[in-house]
């Protein structure tokens, strides 16, 4: 039987604190904390975790998957830019959270899962499904994409990439964004790549972080 989930001012009290843990380590966008503090992380949480949801850590949450620490989906969040009615196509759903964040902030939000289980849960069992209604959730290959709804203005991949697909490229609009962590090891890079006008890539390089990998094919 499904127990109904409940946001209570316990919950409400760490998120702020959490807010500003977040905010120590140097996130800035006021809209990234914003979301963050109004996004409720235990709801994407089995029960056993409630007391140490708002912890800055990750947990995992089957498959081999992991929800994000928060200051990582803030890291990258702030990195992407988003902005309002923006449409944004996110490579690897996991729980649900990061796409959550991005919906919060006004996105409308294209998420893709490789991993049948994890995207079945979240068609059947998404907890904020009546607040945010600007998110599509897509069982498929995250290499590509979804080119039925493409151009996006943003791309975020939120597993570590071996390189940057081109397709992933392709689908974006000029002057598009992408943000990824590069690299096969147990650390990544986070990239943001830059669409140009004239179809040429700009690239800046951000901090280590820790994901998991990305894979080819469906599961």
């Amino acid at each position: 039987m499904r127990i109904e989930k409940i946001d209570t001012f316990k919950h409400k009290g760490l998120r702020q604190k959490l807010v500003d843990i977040i905010k120590e380590k140097g996130i800035k966008n006021i809209d990234v904390l914003n979301a963050i503090n109004e996004v409720p992380r235990h709801f994407f949480l089995d029960l056993a975790f409630d007391k140490i949801a708002y912890e800055d850590r990750a947990f995992p949450i089957g498959e081999g998957q992991t929800i994000s620490q928060p200051y990582t989906v803030a890291y990258q969040t702030e990195l992407l830019n988003v902005q309002p009615r923006e449409k944004v196509l996110e490579i690897g759903t996991g729980s649900a959270y990061q796409a959550t964040i991005l919906a919060a902030m006004g996105a409308r939000v294209f998420t893709i899962e490789r991993h049948k289980n994890l995207y079945d849960k979240n068609q059947l069992d998404y907890p904020l499904k009546s607040k945010y209604k600007n998110i599509k959730f897509f069982y498929g290959d995250g290499f590509k994409g979804l080119p039925t709804f493409m151009p996006f203005d943003k791309i975020i991949i939120t597993a570590a990439a071996p390189f940057t697909p081109d397709e992933l490229i392709k689908q974006l609009k000029p002057k598009g964004v992408i943000v990824l962590p590069i690299g096969e090891q147990d650390e990544q890079t986070m990239i943001r790549i830059t669409k140009n006008e004239d179809e040429t890539l700009t690239e800046e390089r951000f901090d280590k972080f820790t994901f998991v990998p990305m894979l080819k094919g469906q599961v």
